[in-house]
């Protein structure tokens, strides 16, 4: 039997817990419990948990759990070969194409030297198998096209004479039904892209070399798609699709990506797309080298693309997959060790059924004689109040704190120190559930018996979880299998443990088996929180100068906390007191404030084993301003400076003095995009930018641009024509006046697509041996009267980016990027902005 620092006897007789009549909504008509104390069995032998036997066993489960987590993270890492692949082959193809430094389309290292090892090693895996059951057809594609996509606010993109290579795999004797795998061999500017994409184009090598030299033809065939320009926003994905012959033959797809640098990859939607997720931190960063890379990750990522490439392509299902159509697919695992997948519609059965047994469970629980006249129903009405205002208030006062740490200038402090931020805002949330519970238990629910309390707010979190289940269910979506473990599970175990809990209440006993009951969904909702936090942690690092990232964060956190604390609350209405486990969330909560507010912890590193660059973007750039009859109206130069994150400058002034608020600039907004050449349309995320005066930029292929034409059309418009010769990669602004409006033009379908609050943006990007840029606007008049030719109907600008070759960086540039300490990450360039009225 526990002794008594471990639980607390309570008896019939305890005038603190037995009362015969009871406080506030548990009381009946009669002002009794609902049934006589008369004719209440005399509690003997039912217990709470002591304090310190509650923390022991909430801190074990919890280690546990997230030790769990992290164990299987670092196993699946691990890949054992199964003979067919190999590591070392891939490791090679890995090390020779980073080795060519980054790779932005137009580049020769881009365009020719990573293209010519391809093609070279396709050859020499086409002459090794040439006596198998496989053929090798190899094609290079140089697509032009255009197209508008609904990201970054919308955007119309533009390409010429790209570069795809297109492998074909099939039986010798021919293939009908094809998979096809996708990878980009391009890279983002100054970064050599080893996980963002050289890994996977080298892990599809190795299986294009596997699968050529089967001993068993395979049934169907692979298409390998090297895509030369997926970083200037999917262009090469679109001229595949759209022009290339083999586009028609693909029955399914695997993508490769990355949206971090090594570890495991995840399925991330069932297209089907696998992307390496971990260490985010240095995604599209110089430090996305092929040494961070685990050979056994790479091993892993291999052996399993094989294998799904290998069963589909042996499949019948690929030829008719209609035939085997389930429609929307449940899919998950557990830590790795096993994968759970069925329908969606199967899943909808599944779902619902668990609710009809759960709401059939709270049913028989209001239908016992002790909870008559509606009793149960009125106060499990009351506690899902308590409960759901808990956690309002918890949020409220996790974001006043996140909000203080903001305005105290320390946000951030977590991003290189991440558990930072859960001893703060978790202690914060965590402290906060528990004190409104515990008010709760001590002033709403006074004179009411504990253990009652404890199986009240177990039914509420039950009936909580229940509704979201049968909402996601009525809403189609797959993710409804969550809930469905968090009522599944929990209500399993309670009802198994009804009798015990009758018997003896809150024993040790009791609670551990409690816990184990948990452990299952526990343990998956915390690998799904690992890879929200892995994922969006490091996103808040770029996610712009106008978004508190400490709010985010800690809203993540806070959120977490409710999900994990749900069943959890069930143990703070079991125990004795809650007052050593306030005073220590409290005292952990202050002294982490009081260390963040004094700023002892920076958000940054250059620790090569583990660094945290803040990231900047550098343009020197030369604005020219051209008015109506193409005479220059002004001109400047100078050093454009973008921080992609919510701290600014605020680190970097103490380095450069020169960069400070003196030179920092607000968007003209009588200019297209501001009057500044930004690469992608995303100044609504980075409205805070710098302007350091600076000499004039003379590229040795200054962009020419011309109007070709214009013309009066007979439905009423105005046509112009361009023509534009410049670098790989340009952005064309257009600012239609008030009355006005830009009715057709040569991009897209044709229509103008995506206006940004009156504004235009068009991305465009070639390869190389392209010709002039030639394009159209139709512009129409709202007026009463058709404008006249000198009034002007619309703005029109061009920026060129150099962000290669030898006019990629001036002296001037140089200078400044030397002076930049060693953690921070600048990518930098060479731009021009000529703006135009027409």
């Amino acid at each position: 039997m526990e002794n008594d620092s471990t639980v607390r006897r309570i008896k019939a007789g305890d005038t603190q817990q037995n009362v015969s009549r009871r406080s506030k909504g548990f009381q009946d008509q009669s002002g009794s419990n609902g049934c006589d104390d008369a004719k209440r069995k005399p509690d003997f032998g039912l217990y709470l948990l002591s304090e310190g036997i509650l923390v022991v066993l909430i801190a074990t489960f919890i280690a546990l759990v997230w030790g769990l987590v992290h164990l299987s993270v670092q196993q699946l890492v691990i890949g054992k070969s199964t003979g067919g692949f190999s590591a070392t082959r891939a490791r090679e193809h890995l090390d020779h194409i980073t080795s060519l430094g980054p790779r932005t389309v137009g580049s020769l290292e881009n365009e020719v030297h990573t293209v010519n090892y391809l093609l070279g090693q396709m050859e020499r895996i086409r002459a090794e198998s040439a006596l198998g059951h496989h053929s090798i057809t190899v094609d290079v594609q140089r697509p032009t096209g255009s197209f508008s996509i609904d990201f970054l606010g919308g955007f119309t993109s533009y390409y010429d004479k790209i570069t795809n290579i297109a492998v074909k795999l099939e039986p010798k004797s021919g293939a009908k039904h094809f998979m096809l795998a996708n990878c980009h061999f391009d890279t983002v500017a100054n970064s050599p892209g080893a996980s963002d994409d050289a890994v996977s184009c080298a892990v599809m090598l190795e299986v294009l070399r596997c699968l050529a030299n089967l001993s068993t033809p395979l049934q169907h065939g692979v298409v390998f798609l090297f895509n030369g320009a997926e970083e200037n926003v999917l262009q090469a994905s679109h001229g595949f699709i759209t022009q290339h012959p083999w586009a028609s033959l693909v029955r399914a797809f695997i993508n490769l990506e990355a949206a971090g640098v090594g570890g495991k990859e995840v399925v991330f939607q069932t297209g089907i797309d696998l992307a390496f997720i971990e260490n985010g931190y240095i995604y599209h960063t110089k430090y996305d080298t092929p040494d961070r890379i685990l050979t056994d990750s790479i091993q892993r990522a291999g052996d399993n693309i094989l294998a799904v490439l290998k069963h589909l392509a042996m499949s019948e299902k690929l030829a008719d997959s209609s035939e085997y159509r389930h429609g929307n697919m449940v899919f998950f695992d557990l830590l790795g060790v096993f994968m759970v997948a069925y329908p969606a519609r199967v899943g909808t059965i599944i779902n619902y059924m668990t609710a009809v047994v759960a709401f059939f469970y709270l049913g028989k629980r209001c239908s016992l004689p002790s909870n008559g006249g509606g009793r149960y129903v009125r106060e499990l009405a009351y506690a899902t109040g308590v409960t759901i205002i808990s956690w309002f208030v918890t949020m409220l006062s996790v974001l006043i704190v996140a909000l203080l740490v903001t305005l105290l200038g320390q946000s951030m402090f977590w991003y290189n120190h991440f558990y930072m931020s859960i001893i703060l805002y978790g202690s914060a949330a965590i402290g906060k559930l528990i004190l409104v519970h515990t008010l709760a238990k001590n002033l709403y629910y006074g004179n009411v018996r504990r253990l009652e309390l404890g199986e009240l707010f177990f039914d509420v979190n039950l009936l909580l979880w229940c509704c979201a289940l049968v909402s996601l269910s009525q809403q189609g979506l797959c993710s409804a299998y969550v809930p469905l473990l968090m009522v599944a599970f929990p209500l399993a175990v309670k009802m198994m443990l009804t009798a015990e809990f009758r018997r003896r209440g809150a024993s040790l006993k009791y609670s551990v088996l409690y816990l184990l009951g948990l452990a299952l969904p526990y343990l998956h909702s915390a690998f799904l929180i690992w890879v929200v936090f892995e994922i969006f942690t490091p996103i808040l690092g770029r996610s712009g100068t106008e978004i508190p990232p400490d709010v985010i964060l800690a809203a993540l956190i806070t959120l977490g906390s409710i999900f994990l604390f749900s069943y959890l609350l069930h143990f703070i209405y079991l125990a004795k007191s809650t007052k050593w486990i306030l005073s220590s969330l409290g005292t952990i909560f202050i002294v982490m404030l009081i260390l963040v507010s004094c700023g002892v912890f920076f958000p940054y590193t250059a620790n090569p084993a583990s660094p945290r660059p803040k990231r900047v973007f550098v343009q020197h750039t030369t604005r020219t301003f051209h008015g109506l009859n193409g005479e220059v109206e002004g001109k400047d130069s100078g050093l454009w400076i973008n921080s992609f994150d919510y701290t600014g400058m605020r680190y970097i002034t103490p380095h450069i003095p020169e960069i400070n608020d003196t030179v920092r600039i607000k968007c003209q907004e009588q200019l297209p995009f501001c009057g500044y050449p930004w690469f992608l349309p995303v100044k609504f995320l980075v409205k805070k930018n710098w302007y350091v005066p600076a000499p004039d930029v003379t590229p040795k292929s200054p962009v020419e641009f011309k109007l070709v034409s214009k013309q009066e059309t007979e439905w009423g418009t105005t046509k112009l024509s361009f023509e534009v010769k410049g670098p790989s990669h340009m952005s064309l602004y257009l600012k239609p006046h008030a009355n006005t409006l830009l009715s057709s033009w040569s991009f897209g379908n044709g229509t103008p697509q995506f206006d940004l609050n009156g504004e235009y943006f068009i991305f465009y990007s070639h390869g190389l041996d392209a010709p002039a840029w030639n394009f159209w606007l139709e512009i129409q008049s709202t007026s009463p009267e058709h404008p006249s030719e000198s009034e002007e109907m619309i703005l029109l600008a061009i920026a060129s980016h150099y962000i290669f070759g030898e006019d990629h960086k001036t002296p001037g540039l140089s200078d400044l990027l030397r002076r930049f300490p060693a953690w921070v990450f600048a990518s930098s360039w060479v731009s021009t902005y000529d703006m135009y009225r027409f």
